[in-house]
């Protein structure tokens, strides 16, 4: 009884919180109509997107704080503050209100409809039954932590890694699904098999939950990109760095919201040190002119042990420091345990009918 108390009281604050979203976006809308892109409509939308950083504080389980967090604090103040000025996903005249609802909401990215698409295959990777495969192995994963005290505090930070990854891959290809059903949109995806980067340029660039990617570079890196006072072939490591400057206090910020902790700065540390690297590699590759290159395997090799290696000392430890695993684990068993609570109800229901 009391996980269904938990679980309705968490459902009228998540109700509140996005119709409050809605409507704010809708008054977005119509600022986006009625007046001139420029600082006049920034002015008018700030409040919005002021609005918007509060909205995750409103509620109380880490899934639906980090899932607001990441879909509504960043993704859609940054289209926001690109519409302000007449660009990105957001300011194209054709859109209509429930498909700016949708763009704004989600982390989603409507493809370019061609008037003679190519024919595509659909890789095994994108299917149902590799997503049920992932799924499965997230149940395992949850399952494992059973056990987590067995287990070297090294490897249990790895097992944070491959939960993050499932959970965000699934949840964004649930959210794109939903999406798609809804209205019949053609969605772009998310990860591009990260696994197999071959760089971090290209890890974080091409491969990594691409709608962030997506959005900052219109929003920070061309911006640096344009104000730079270096030559063209040099001024895109700086303008890449400051890209990992903000990813870096985005997730401090929901961070915050899910731990209500203060800031350790080990996120803001991950990001810096690959930003660096990252200016580093982009040098490098424009002083070899691509004359000098590491076979594929090895750069693989090389680029997921870097990334799980500063992972395990700066973004990993984050998650205990802010107790999320055992918040999480703790909403997986109040929804199963209000789940068998609601089994024979329904079943009885389902009798009397």
């Amino acid at each position: 009884m009391a996980e269904m108390v938990v679980l309705s009281q968490e459902a009228k604050k998540l109700t509140e919180a996005w119709g409050l979203v809605i409507v704010s976006l809708c008054y977005c809308f119509g600022v986006g109509r009625w007046v001139d892109k420029g600082s006049k409509r920034l002015i008018l939308m700030t409040p919005v997107m002021f609005l918007f950083l509060l909205v995750p504080l409103h509620l109380s389980t880490v899934h639906l704080i980090g899932t607001t967090g990441f879909f509504i604090s960043w993704l859609a103040n940054f289209k926001l503050s690109l519409l302000a000025f007449g660009k990105g996903p957001l300011s194209s005249p054709n859109l209509a209100l429930p498909v700016f609802l949708l763009v704004s909401c989600f982390p989603i990215k409507v493809q370019v409809q061609l008037d003679d698409p190519p024919e595509e295959k659909k890789s095994a990777r994108e299917g149902p039954l590799f997503y049920g495969v992932k799924g499965l192995l997230l149940l395992l994963l949850i399952k494992s932590f059973d056990y987590s005290h067995l287990l070297p505090e090294k490897a249990l930070l790895l097992l944070y890694g491959f939960h993050m990854y499932f959970s965000l891959d699934l949840i964004l290809a649930v959210t794109a699904s939903l999406v798609r059903a809804a209205s019949s949109l053609e969605l772009e995806p998310h990860f591009n098999e990260p696994y197999l980067a071959t760089s971090l340029q290209d890890f974080w660039g091409k491969r990594w939950n691409l709608m962030v990617s997506e959005i900052l570079r219109p929003t920070v890196y061309e911006p640096v990109l344009r104000w730079s006072v270096l030559p063209r072939k040099w001024a895109s490591a700086p303008a890449a760095f400051a890209t990992f400057v903000v990813s870096g206090i985005m997730h401090e910020l929901i961070f915050f919201y899910m731990g209500r902790l203060r800031p350790s700065w080990g996120m803001m540390s991950f990001f810096l040190l690959h930003g660096v690297c990252t200016m580093a590699e982009i040098a490098l590759k424009k002083a070899v002119n691509r004359r000098w290159t590491l076979a594929t395997p090895v750069a693989r090799t090389l680029t997921l042990l870097f990334v799980f290696a500063t992972g395990v000392l700066f973004f990993f430890p984050e998650f205990k420091r802010c107790k999320i695993d055992q918040k999480a684990f703790a909403e997986y068993a109040a929804v199963g345990a209000f789940l068998q609570q609601a089994a024979p109800r329904l079943r009885g229901y389902g009798y009397s009918h």
